[in-house]
């Protein structure tokens, strides 16, 4: 309810009650009203020059110059009115019970109000809801890392008209914060698998468990048994140690170690530069971390990065001695000009190859190619899309065809059939054009 102010500064109620009562009057208005009747003015002219209606003027020159006194106004009958009870006991037994929910109920007993006039009498009555503050936990040193993927979009000054996606693979070391980070194409297992590997290679150890998103390169799905993993992803953990957990659905802040510093490259990092391309970006990536993510102080922790990390890296689990060699078994067919197309990227064959398709076995860091289960080649895994990889010695000179290969330092250069050039003596040449020019040929 408002209040007018008078001209004393004292505060008014407004006027409630009958239509010619709703004119709210000051303490001013008042002495108006009685300064006017001592000069001899009518009800009638007091209310033409003050536009007040007779019976208000009538009423408050009977009262005499007071305050005027307003009663409280009289309720107004509500459809609601008969259910309040019912909604009262109903909330007080369930707090949570949705207003669609009780609307229904009470609709059922013959309430035929709308739905606002429900949700604010419960607005009114339901208990507030208790928001208990979140609990940080801390890990103890070598105990727990987390994974995670950010998707980010770049231009590279190779081909500036051409936005890219590209993805952010993220470790965080649970209890010094350290971060690995690195740019990948895809999200693909085999990325994944390189990821892992780098990491623990900087780390000089391998966490005991590692917290992942549900993602697919490392959650397939979850059943009455529990969460299922991918083979890849338990053939790794297998090999080097360590125990991976999935996070809980919807709970994304129980891997807030991961999630929080994408924002923090975002903003510190990556707005703002240029990159040639994805070699460029990780290389001041790297420069980046060890200079500055690495080295500040943690705003959480309160400690330096690297000096925590050198406090964790003695409990991390030691790495394994041979190196880890699953397998990514595939079957490919051989194009035309005798490449095969793994992950994007094209690899050779030899010319000597006579199946149209090969069996590929994809390492962590090579692909194997086989025919009829011989092994014919062994190709330095290719990173990124779009790229040849031609061996030497897979493109030869072949007799039959005439076709010719020259090696350079920088790779193969294939030479077409009917390229080679005949080669003839210039003395030939020389008797062309003396004939051409009349004179007499010796």
């Amino acid at each position: 309810m408002g209040l007018s102010i008078t001209q004393s500064g004292m505060k008014l109620p407004p006027s409630i009650g009958t239509a010619e009562e709703c004119i709210v009057l000051t303490m001013g208005d008042l002495f108006m009203i009685h300064d006017l009747k001592q000069q001899g003015l009518t009800i009638s002219a007091i209310s033409q020059r003050t536009g007040m209606d007779r019976k208000t003027v009538r009423k408050y020159l009977q009262r005499g110059p007071s305050v005027p006194i307003y009663g409280p106004r009289a309720p107004r009958p509500c459809k609601l009115d008969a259910y309040l009870s019912y909604l009262d006991e109903r909330i007080g037994q369930y707090p949570e019970l949705s207003g669609s929910r009780l609307l229904r109920e009470i609709g059922d007993l013959g309430y035929t109000g709308g739905y606002s006039l429900v949700t604010d009498y419960l607005r009114e009555i339901r208990p507030p809801a208790s928001h208990a503050f979140e609990r940080r936990f801390e890990t103890p040193a070598g105990k727990q890392a987390q994974v995670d993927f950010a998707q980010f979009k770049v231009c590279f000054g190779c081909e500036p008209l051409q936005p890219r996606i590209i993805w952010l693979f993220s470790m965080v070391l649970g209890c010094s914060r350290y971060l690995y980070l690195r740019y990948v194409w895809r999200q693909t297992l085999d990325e994944v698998v390189r990821c892992h590997i780098a990491a623990f290679e900087e780390f000089g150890g391998v966490p005991r468990e590692i917290l992942y998103d549900r993602m697919k390169t490392a959650v397939i799905d979850e059943d009455d048994q529990g969460v299922n993993y991918n083979p890849t992803l338990l053939s790794l953990a297998s090999h080097f140690g360590f125990q991976p957990r999935a996070c809980r659905p919807y709970r994304a802040k129980t891997k807030g170690k991961a999630e929080r510093p994408f924002r923090y490259v975002r903003q510190d990092f990556f707005l703002g530069r240029s990159f040639y391309d994805l070699e460029d970006l990780n290389a001041q990536l790297d420069d980046w971390r060890h200079n500055l993510a690495n080295t500040r102080r943690h705003g959480t922790t309160r400690r330096i990065v690297n000096e925590a990390f050198a406090e964790e890296q003695p409990q991390l689990k030691p790495l394994p001695v041979h190196p880890f060699n699953q397998v990514l078994k595939l079957e490919r067919r051989i194009t035309r000009d005798g490449m095969v197309s793994v992950s994007g990227n094209d690899y050779s064959v030899p010319d000597t190859t006579r199946s149209r398709k090969v069996e590929v076995q994809q390492y962590a860091n090579e692909v194997h190619l086989f025919e009829d289960r011989q092994l014919i080649a062994v190709h330095p895994l290719l990173t990124g899309r779009g790229q040849r990889q031609v061996l030497p010695g897979h493109r030869i000179h072949n007799v039959a065809t005439g076709n010719q290969a020259q090696h350079t330092q920088a790779g193969v250069l294939l030479q077409l059939p009917g390229h080679a050039v005949h080669q003839r003596p210039l003395a030939v040449y020389e008797a062309v054009g003396q004939a051409l020019a009349g004179e007499e040929v010796l």
